[in-house]
């Protein structure tokens, strides 16, 4: 398989691990309307937002979409070659070193892509998809980047976005389209089962009832198919007597016996006067919808122009975004790719058309954004979706409001340069915390007041920490002696057991079917 090196990769292959966890805090003042929906704003880097969502949403994501910087040199991010950030510069130095005085913009694009997106995929679920929004500039190089993270086999398509009305006169051949590259966690688990789009009312004309069918209005098809094949080379004469044999180059698109089954049901149209080639009826009753492509014109999804007024609306002019995306075209990839309750993760959440669209389409979601915006524009903006915000897709979802999420920013890791869990950590953020990086699954349950945290494939996970024996001792029952183990629910099974220290043998451990670690220096950091 062909692969894509770059000056600082090898620093930021594997720098999603060494990335520390971070505690989600929520601001209860920013939180809006029902804080129970399971939404979530969350403030912060998305970098190290990512890690901290892990121990909650590790395989649960249906649908990422991301509109990352498209890095054309003119952008004011902080990755830019253009943008002598101190931010940047001391994070690559830190993770890439020496070389990162070398990096292109390109090299600096890359290496700040390559990890977020390594925990994007440990986020997604086992039949979830990603669709990430770029132009030409680095759509070669973020595909050889998702071929080696999500895998070759598991690229769906290549999405060209019509995003003009119009050549751009300034350029010497005008850019009309973005690129949607889509990926799968596991494409055979999503292969044929993409959701289908609903008709438009244009695709709804085309059905009508000429022969008063009492099934309803129809549409007709071609019944011949591409190829030569013998037992579908046969002669078909019309109601009126015309005979037809397949035009040259094609065959019948059915054996005969398929065909009288569908003369017999009325399902074969030969036209008004009944002298016309075979064409097989579609009843409007029988269509769910139809199958996407992968061209999206600007009159179904949108284009520039359309979100901007968008974001004028809502933000007024002077205080909008230079690139946001069309609600409609938000709306027809979590179309294809969620049901009502699925979870859509944005982490460049950007003006949040993503969480506005989710939310009026009944989704669950995660909003990731940096920068200050996201409470002055991002939170405003769902707000007033909640409100009942009638823009975008809002009439055409018949959204009237409701709904609400919380609002997080990032607090402090869960240990301390040393090490150590920090004092004011409560035992269910480390339980939830130990479970993930033990098992790799998140908890299922919300809260976690048992020291027997959860069972995975069999084997049960407990964690002495912070009295949960209710200050049983020796050290607030966080050692485990043969009274503390008497004390822990029982399971009947392989046992994971952390805890501050440990007084019993060997023997005794492998007896009782015990592993122990220490806290914290046995809890894992990624």
């Amino acid at each position: 398989m062909p692969t894509l090196e770059w000056i600082g990769k090898k620093a930021v292959v594997n720098h999603h691990r060494d990335v520390p966890f971070h505690l989600l805090e929520e601001v209860p003042e920013l939180s809006f309307g029902d804080k129970d929906t399971g939404n979530l704003l969350v403030q912060g880097d998305n970098l190290t937002a990512l890690k901290a969502l892990l121990p909650y949403y590790a395989g649960k994501v249906k649908c990422i979409y991301i509109d990352p910087p498209y890095n054309t040199g003119n952008e004011n991010w902080v990755y830019n070659d253009n943008v002598n950030d101190p931010q940047i510069k001391e994070w690559l130095g830190n993770v890439v070193g020496k070389e990162a005085e070398d990096l292109s913009r390109h090299d600096k694009w890359l290496c700040m892509m390559y990890p977020r997106l390594k925990l994007l995929h440990q986020l997604l679920k086992d039949d979830g998809v990603i669709f990430i929004s770029l132009d030409d500039i680095e759509v070669s190089s973020l595909r050889l980047m998702m071929d080696e993270i999500f895998g070759v086999k598991n690229f769906v398509a290549n999405v060209v976005w019509q995003k003009r009305t119009s050549p751009d006169s300034r350029a010497t051949l005008g850019a009309g389209h973005d690129h949607i590259i889509v990926y799968a966690k596991e494409f055979e688990k999503i292969r044929g089962y993409l959701n289908q789009l609903p008709l438009s009312e244009k695709q709804k004309n085309l059905y009508s009832n000429l022969d008063n069918d009492p099934r309803g209005p129809w549409t007709s098809t071609d019944f011949t198919a591409q190829g030569w094949r013998p037992n579908q080379m046969y002669e078909i004469t019309t109601p009126s007597g015309i005979k037809y044999l397949p035009p040259s180059g094609r065959c019948w698109k059915n054996v005969e016996t398929v065909l009288e089954g569908f003369i017999a049901d009325g399902r074969i149209w030969f036209g008004a006067k009944g002298n016309a080639r075979p064409r097989i009826k579609s009843f409007f009753s029988e269509i769910e919808g139809y199958t996407a492509w992968t061209w999206w014109t600007n009159v179904e999804v949108g284009h520039n122009q359309e979100a901007k007024k968008e974001m004028n609306v809502l933000f007024g002019a002077t205080d909008a975004f230079d690139t946001p995306k069309p609600e409609r075209l938000i709306q027809r990839i979590i179309q294809l790719a969620t049901k009502a309750g699925d979870i859509v993760l944005d982490s460049f959440l950007g003006s949040g058309t993503t969480c506005a669209v989710a939310h009026k389409m009944n989704r669950r979601y995660i909003g990731i954004e940096l920068g200050e915006h996201c409470e002055t524009h991002c939170a405003v903006r769902m707000k007033k979706v909640i409100e009942g915000e009638q823009g975008g897709i809002s009439k055409e979802q018949n959204w009237k409001g409701g709904g609400g999420f919380r609002y997080y920013r990032l607090g402090k890791p869960l240990f301390d340069e040393s090490g150590k869990v920090y004092k004011r950590i409560t035992f269910s953020k480390l339980a939830r915390h130990v479970f993930f990086t033990e098992t790799g699954h998140p908890l299922e349950k919300e809260h976690c007041d048992s020291s027997m945290i959860g069972t995975y494939n069999n084997t049960a996970v407990y964690l002495l920490f912070n009295g949960i024996l209710k200050d049983k001792k020796p050290d607030s029952g966080n050692v485990l002696t043969g009274k503390i183990l008497a004390l822990l629910p029982e399971h009947d099974g392989p046992k994971v057991i952390y805890g501050t220290a440990c007084r019993l043998s060997p023997v005794k451990l492998r007896n009782a079917n015990i592993v122990f670690k220490q806290v914290p220096y046995e809890i894992k950091a990624d």
